[in-house]
């Protein structure tokens, strides 16, 4: 299931912590942090079939150069468990193993008031 959310008002400092079911069949998802889904601050897409997590930014609907991180901790079939932190200077995500993975925040937002989560990552909570 796709979720989208237009008021967000997340600021540097906060953690978003997210907690959801992999299914077995999935081959990506991804979660967009932005003002809306044409600028997007932080585009998080974990790809199965790739084995890579791919870190992105959009503006006025142009992506722009994307990040790729070969440590992939999730596994399809498993629950997990994983934080996205803005900070003033970018996004760290923090994977269910420790491992951290960030994204600079190259539009310089000091507010995201968009996420969406699109993908298979069915979302047992979300909390800000």
């Amino acid at each position: 299931g796709n979720i989208e959310i237009l008021n967000l008002d997340m600021k540097p400092g906060n953690i978003l912590k997210v907690k959801g079911k992999i299914p077995a069949d999935t081959l990506d998802f991804s979660i967009n942090l932005g003002c809306s889904s044409r600028d997007l601050a932080f585009h998080f897409s974990p790809r199965f079939n790739e084995s890579v997590i791919v870190c992105n930014s959009k503006c006025s609907d142009s992506w722009q150069t994307e990040h790729r991180d070969h440590h992939l901790s999730f596994y399809r079939g498993s629950t997990v468990k994983f934080f996205i932190e803005m900070l003033s200077d970018k996004f760290r995500v923090k994977l269910p193993d420790g491992h951290e993975v960030c994204f600079p925040n190259r539009h310089g937002y000091r507010k995201i008031n968009y996420i969406s989560i699109h993908g298979g990552l069915k979302i047992i909570s979300f909390k800000l």
